[in-house]
């Protein structure tokens, strides 16, 4: 967790992710922020999995119906290292947790994956946690 806040207290101090609007295109596995002055930064994104606000309950995305399989391969990796430790909430493909727990999921996704960053982003009543790889600024 603290390596992931690390990584994000960098991206907010150079581009903003803190006060960027997100979107996803699991087409082109790309994940786009869009900052208020209209930079952009685009980065290759997977799913981890998706924490149900409603019920407390995470789906991990790698057997998750709304997740194209290629973005799934950092949630993978994690499940692969969960059947080497023996850790069930690593390997159960839906259970009950917290919003901490969903956190502490995706910062071991990132550890795992070296990936550049985690992202935590509201669709309906869902929160979706993604990992995200080099980030490619352009400015509008």
């Amino acid at each position: 967790m603290e390596e992931l806040q690390l990584k994000t207290d960098a991206h907010v101090g150079t581009w903003h992710l803190d006060q960027a609007a997100w979107s996803v295109d699991q087409d082109e596995g790309t994940i786009v922020f869009t900052m208020p002055n209209g930079t952009t930064a685009t980065a290759p994104v997977q799913i981890i999995g998706t924490y149900n606000t409603q019920d407390g309950t995470w789906l991990w995305g790698w057997e998750h119906p709304s997740v194209d399989r290629v973005l799934s391969e950092h949630a993978a990796l994690v499940r692969a290292y969960g059947e080497r430790q023996e850790l069930e909430d690593l390997t159960t493909r839906k259970l009950k947790c917290s919003e901490d727990e969903a956190w502490e999921f995706t910062a071991l996704a990132c550890k795992l994956a070296e990936a550049n960053g985690a992202y935590r982003g509201p669709a309906g009543t869902a929160l979706v946690f993604m990992t995200f790889g080099e980030v490619e600024l352009s400015r509008a």
